[in-house]
């Protein structure tokens, strides 16, 4: 049987997941796919550093370019945009294959990278890069190849989605959920990629890039994390016969594409609204299949490593039966070449107002709503008073342009009866 070097660099919590997962399963990945992939080089400044893998002598090196020499395939595990897109490029001259779960790299570089790839005839795999243990990018890639995608809605950052979770349910702010998440591990000591949207970005410019033939980048993605979400909106959501998540947008409307993160009202009964805590679900509809949910864990040491190692063996058999670049990482061909302009985009939306409890309130409000063509479709006025004296009005919209609302909420905000800016979020019925 013939055997593959596989050389990595990066020895964190990944590549550790990665280097146990193929000397554990080895002989299983062996018999499966008719390949083995050995461990011969692992490249990291830290090699003294126990991880809790049991590596054989001769393995760890401290010499990055000693790996890409050496081995068959390269699998980037640093992270970062530097040093990784680098040793990238360094392997990809050399004429070797790259495995990488390097998210924000691909997202800002994926058009260089990839260009670099076909150039030597070498293969790119990214899988890991979003959803983690999710097999999303090979569905796109292969299982989907013959369909048209409309749209893709994406939870896909195990951090947002635990503190939303444990907001809903136990009535802890989000402060104190953050604060527990990071004691947890869940949440980095610095949590703004997360919370405010842009690890979900990332993932965002890579999922459009695939189902629509055209390295975009990061520049057009709009981009809201979840740091000012209060309980009464998860409550009054919950009321209304929804969940909030943060939630990837992307979706082919009228010949344009818009692709969005922000948090977001989904219907209570859908499946995606029920994916809670640490995991991730992406749904995909086909213009031929439909609807499909991928769900699983989106991140943590095994469940990356099993996206990387699968990636490893894809790429081990191309090596073996010398079909390399049998399916190309990325492959130009545009579908969309417009993207829509957040002020053009048309949504449902969710209004909190803090106002006077007094008559013609709603009356007040429904009028210069109706004056920028948006119309109410639900209302909740709960009896509570503020200490103020105020009560929260919570209005959901129908169908709407973003600029028509925003000129609204610029009306509303001079009446002397609103207290406060309104909170808003959109609405997409899943």
């Amino acid at each position: 049987m013939k055997e593959i070097k596989v050389g990595i660099i990066g020895f964190g919590t990944v590549g550790a997941g990665v280097a146990a997962n193929l000397l554990n399963n080895g002989d299983v990945i062996a018999k499966r796919a008719g390949v083995r992939p050995v461990l011969h080089k692992i490249a990291d400044l830290d090699i003294t550093t126990d991880r809790g893998v049991n590596v054989p002598p001769g393995i760890l090196t401290t010499d990055a370019a000693e790996a890409i020499r050496e081995c068959d395939i390269i699998v980037e595990l640093v992270g970062g945009t530097t040093f990784a897109k680098k040793f990238i490029l360094d392997a990809i001259r050399a004429g070797k294959p790259v495995v990488t779960a390097n998210k924000a790299l691909l997202a800002l570089h994926g058009e260089e990278i990839f260009a670099a790839a076909e150039k030597a005839g070498v293969d790119v795999y990214y899988e890991a890069s979003v959803a983690g243990g999710i097999p999303i990018i090979k569905a796109l890639r292969e299982g989907l190849i013959s369909n048209r995608i409309n749209r893709i809605y994406g939870i896909m950052n195990g951090t947002c989605n635990y503190i939303l979770t444990r907001m809903e349910r136990e009535g802890i702010d989000f402060n104190t959920v953050l604060a527990e998440a990071q004691k947890l591990g869940y949440a980095e000591a610095n949590p703004s990629l997360d919370i405010d949207g842009f690890d979900t970005a990332h993932k965002t410019a890579i999922l459009a890039a695939l189902a629509y033939g055209k390295w975009f980048g990061l520049e057009p993605v709009h981009v809201e994390g979840i740091r000012d979400l209060a309980l009464d909106d998860l409550r009054y959501a919950d009321e209304l016969g929804y969940r909030i998540k943060l939630l990837a947008i992307i979706k082919a409307v009228d010949g344009e594409l818009e692709m969005r993160v922000h948090p977001t009202l989904i219907p209570r009964s859908t499946l995606l609204a029920n994916i809670s805590d640490v995991f991730n679900g992406v749904l995909v509809e086909g213009d031929t299949v439909g609807q499909t949910l991928f769900y699983g864990r989106g991140a943590g040491r095994f469940a990356t490593a099993s996206a990387v190692v699968a990636d490893i063996t894809d790429v081990a058999i191309n090596l073996a039966t010398g079909s390399v670049r049998r399916i190309p990482a990325f492959r130009e061909g545009a579908l969309f070449s417009k993207i829509r302009a957040m002020d053009e985009v048309v949504s449902r939306y969710y209004l909190r107002l803090q106002v006077q409890d007094c008559p013609g309130v709603i009356a007040s409000i429904a009028q210069i709503l109706a004056d920028h063509s948006i119309s109410i479709s639900s209302l909740i006025q709960p009896e509570q008073r503020a200490a103020d004296g105020t009560v929260s009005l919570v209005l959901l919209t129908h169908p709407a342009k973003e600029n028509a609302l925003h000129a609204a909420l610029a009306e509303l905000a001079t009446l002397s009866i609103n207290q406060s800016p309104a909170k808003v979020l959109r609405i997409e019925d899943i």
